[in-house]
């Protein structure tokens, strides 16, 4: 059994999405990152840098992994699924592209732009224009690839896809790029996904584009 220890976030929905994806059993424990619970000693023991998501696997003595990126990577190398040897580079490749451009970028864009709009109009501005690009960027790489990686759905598109599901707070226009609401809407009608999506049991709906 996999513990889920994770908040409702974007990093939290791709963990429980690949978790119902391989068809594993899990349970979640919350973690309220709004009272500082990831800060706790006892949370970071298992995760040094106060972060969700971590999973605790109760099959492989107990072993903690942190980083939402390391995560997908040893539940698909556990399962053998969304993890394919002959496309590893590439799924690598834009597994970290998620994590280091597309969900740090964006989520710097949900603070200044949903949580505390009209405090910087430089990073509104700054950070509206480069999730734009990240939208576009995708949009050209799914005009060329039907995912991310390549023909087959990976981890890379489990990691990113949760990302734009918060197309509603970007204000950027998803209809706007017509090969990522293709995607977008491909993977959203996974069954998978749409358990995995409403995670934490509150009746969540993916936003349609």
């Amino acid at each position: 059994m996999i513990e889920l220890l994770t908040a409702d976030t974007p990093n939290g929905k791709k963990i429980s999405i690949m978790l119902e994806e391989i068809n594993y059993e899990y349970k979640v424990t919350k973690v309220n990152i709004y009272k500082d619970e990831q800060f706790k000693p006892e949370f970071r023991k298992i995760s040094p840098f106060s972060k969700i998501p971590v999973i605790i696997d109760h099959e492989n003595n107990k072993e903690a992994i942190f980083e939402s990126g390391a995560i997908l990577m040893y539940l698909g190398e556990k399962s053998k699924k969304f993890y394919y040897e002959k496309d590893r580079l590439k799924i690598n490749q834009w597994l970290m592209a998620q994590m280091a451009y597309v969900g740090p970028l964006i989520g710097q864009h949900h603070q200044f732009h949903h949580y505390n709009p009209g405090k910087s109009k430089f990073g509104e501005d700054r950070y509206f224009k480069i999730t734009r690009t990240i939208y576009g960027d995708l949009n050209e790489r799914l005009g060329q690839s039907k995912f991310l990686a390549g023909d087959n759905y990976t981890i890379a598109d489990i990691a990113t896809w949760p990302w734009i599901a918060r197309h509603e707070w970007h204000d950027v226009g998803l209809k706007n790029f017509e090969n990522l609401t293709r995607w977008y809407l491909e993977i959203g009608k996974r069954d998978a996904v749409i358990k995995g999506f409403d995670f934490m049991k509150r009746g969540e709906v993916i936003p349609k584009p």
